[in-house]
C-alpha cells in the first residue's frame, strides 16, 4: 500500500501507511489546474527545486524521491491549495520562494507570509514579504525603533523598507520620510561631475527615487518630493538636523564610517522611526576605514529598542542568476578565508 494525502475542502488528510511513494490529492480540477500549471510547467519547476519526481492524474499528485524532501513537497502543495482558495494568484517566482520557505521551516504558513501585505502600489501591485528573513524583517521595523537589514543584493532591504514608509506616511503615523545614501563610489573614479551640489550627489540617490516611483504613481510622488514631505538626501546633509515624526532610510549603510552612523542615528527625535540597511561583502569605504554598519553590529546589539535581521542568498528575490551570482561570492570568500586559516595554522607551527 502508499502513503496517501487526499486534499479535501475541509482541510483533511487521510494517511494510509508509509512508503517510498505518496500521494496528494488537491480534490478540485480547477485548483489542481492552477498548481499544474500550463503543460505541467509548476509541477515540472517543483521536481527540478525539490530533486523529486512528480506525476498526475485526474486531480491527484504522486511523488517519489528522498522521504525528506517528499515531505516537504507534500506541505508545499497542501499551503498552495490554501493560497489559491484565498484568492492568490500562483506565478512560477511564488512557487520558488515557498519551496524556500517550507524547506528551511516546514511548519510555516504561507498564508501568514504571502498575505501580510505591507502596501498596495499605484500598479495594485501588492508588496508583501516573499521570505522568512523579509517577514522577519517586516515584523522588526513595526515593533522596533530602529531595525538594521543586512545582506546581499537582492534581498529586498531597502524596498521593503520603502514600502513601510510609504504605509506609514499613508495612514499618517509619520507626517515624512528621509531617504539617505552615503555618497561612495563603488570601486571606481567618477571624476569631476558638473552641476550644483544636488546634481553631483543626485546619481547615487537615483535607487531610492527609483523605488519611491514604484510605489507610488508619478504625480504624485514628485509632489511629495517637491513639497519636502519625501526627501532624499546624501548622509553627510543630515549633520546638525533633528527629525521628528520620520520614516528615516539609510541605504547602503556599509559606505559608512563609524563616526557616520554615529551621527546618523543620534538625529532621530521624538516619533521617528530608522532602518538601516547594508551589504557587508560590499564595502567600498578606503581600507583602513571601517565600516559604520560592522562597528554598529558591535556596539548596538544588545541596545533595547534596535533589532537586526540578517539576509542571506535564500532571500534573493531578483532574477534567479542573482541567488546564483551571491552563492558563487560566497562559496569564493569561504574558500579564501579557509586558506587563510590554513596558512596562519602553518605560520604557528614554524
Amino acid at each position: 500500500m502508499i502513503n496517501v494525502y487526499v486534499y479535501e475542502p475541509i482541510f483533511q488528510r487521510n494517511v494510509l501507511c508509509m512508503s517510498p511513494r505518496e500521494h496528494f490529492d488537491v480534490g478540485d480540477a480547477a485548483l489542481a489546474a492552477q498548481i499544474f500549471g500550463r503543460q505541467n510547467k509548476h509541477l515540472k519547476l517543483i521536481e527540478k527545486k525539490l530533486g523529486i519526481r512528480l506525476g498526475s492524474q485526474g486531480t491527484r499528485i504522486t511523488l517519489s524521491g528522498e522521504p525528506p524532501q517528499v515531505a516537504v513537497g507534500l506541505r508545499l502543495f497542501e499551503e498552495l491549495c490554501l493560497l489559491l482558495q484565498d484568492g492568490m494568484p500562483l506565478y512560477p517566482a511564488d512557487i520558488d520562494y515557498a519551496i524556500r520557505i517550507l524547506s528551511s521551516d516546514s511548519s510555516t504558513s504561507l498564508r501568514d507570509i504571502f498575505f501580510d501585505t505591507v502596501f498596495v502600489s499605484a500598479r495594485n501591485k501588492m508588496i508583501a514579504p516573499k521570505s522568512l528573513a523579509q517577514k522577519s524583517y517586516i515584523d522588526n521595523i513595526r515593533e522596533h525603533h530602529v531595525v538594521f537589514g543586512v545582506g546581499p543584493a537582492g534581498t529586498g532591504k531597502t524596498y521593503l523598507a520603502m514600502a513601510m514608509g510609504v504605509a506609514a506616511l499613508m495612514r499618517k503615523e509619520v507626517s515624512r520620510i528621509m531617504l539617505v545614501r552615503p555618497a561612495v563610489e563603488a570601486g571606481e573614479k567618477l571624476g569631476f561631475l558638473p552641476g550644483d551640489l544636488a546634481e553631483k550627489v543626485n546619481p547615487y540617490l537615483r535607487p531610492l527615487y527609483d523605488a519611491l516611483y514604484d510605489m507610488l504613481d508619478l504625480e504624485k510622488a514628485r509632489a511629495l518630493v517637491e513639497t519636502g514631505v519625501v526627501e532624499v538626501a546624501p548622509l553627510a546633509f543630515m549633520r546638525g538636523r533633528t527629525l521628528n515624526d520620520a520614516f528615516v532610510i539609510l541605504d547602503e549603510a556599509q559606505n559608512t564610517t563609524a563616526e557616520q552612523m554615529k551621527m546618523f542615528l543620534t538625529r532621530l527625535g521624538f516619533g521617528s522611526r530608522a532602518v538601516i540597511t547594508g551589504d557587508v561583502t560590499q564595502i567600498d569605504l578606503p581600507r583602513n576605514n571601517q565600516s559604520g554598519l560592522l562597528h554598529a553590529i558591535d556596539v548596538l546589539i544588545n541596545v533595547p529598542g534596535i533589532a537586526f535581521t540578517y539576509f542571506s542568498d535564500q532571500d534573493v528575490v531578483r532574477h534567479p542568476i542573482v541567488q546564483a551570482i551571491v552563492q558563487a561570492y560566497q562559496a569564493a570568500e569561504n574558500r579564501k578565508q579557509e586558506h587563510a586559516a590554513a596558512q596562519d595554522a602553518v605560520d604557528d607551527k614554524r
